[in-house]
């Protein structure tokens, strides 16, 4: 969890202050991520744990509509990365995760929030390309990216 907080005071820093609020994510999303099998981890050389985020290969509710857009391919099987974050003193985690995730299926779909320009720029630097705008189910919106 002391992970997760790192990674809010990295996005308050660069002016994101409204996602991740109230108390998200909480520890009972982080524990189902881990009953699921989909919470991983990022280690440095030390094994010291520097990153975290949910891989979750499959449909996920959130995608079936898409506003101001469409997806590049709605058809094959795709995987989603969800609460990705790091360590305030490590670099290229965000990098090492999404090219961990193109390996396990060519497939990927993320989403994140307007404010968040830091997952944007890393994103589009990975080649996803922004496909449009979804909603989660409290009806936050996100935009929505992928990468085949």
């Amino acid at each position: 969890m002391d992970i997760f907080e790192q990674g809010k005071r990295i996005m308050r820093k660069d002016g994101n202050m409204k996602q991740w609020t109230g108390g998200y994510p909480t520890e009972e999303i982080i524990k189902k991520d881990i009953e699921n099998g989909n919470s991983y981890v990022c280690l440095d050389e030390e094994q010291n744990i520097v990153g975290t985020f949910a891989f979750i290969q499959g449909n996920d509710p959130t995608y079936v509509q898409i506003h101001d857009g469409e997806w590049i391919d709605d058809i094959r099987p795709y995987g989603v990365i969800h609460r990705l974050a790091s360590t305030e003193n490590s670099k290229g985690i965000a990098s090492a995760c999404l090219q961990w995730c193109y390996r396990q299926i060519p497939n990927l779909r993320a989403d994140t929030h307007r404010d968040n320009h830091i997952l944007q720029y890393i994103l589009k630097k990975h080649g996803f390309q922004y496909c449009g705008i979804i909603y989660l189910l409290n009806g936050d919106e996100r935009l929505a990216f992928q990468k085949l």
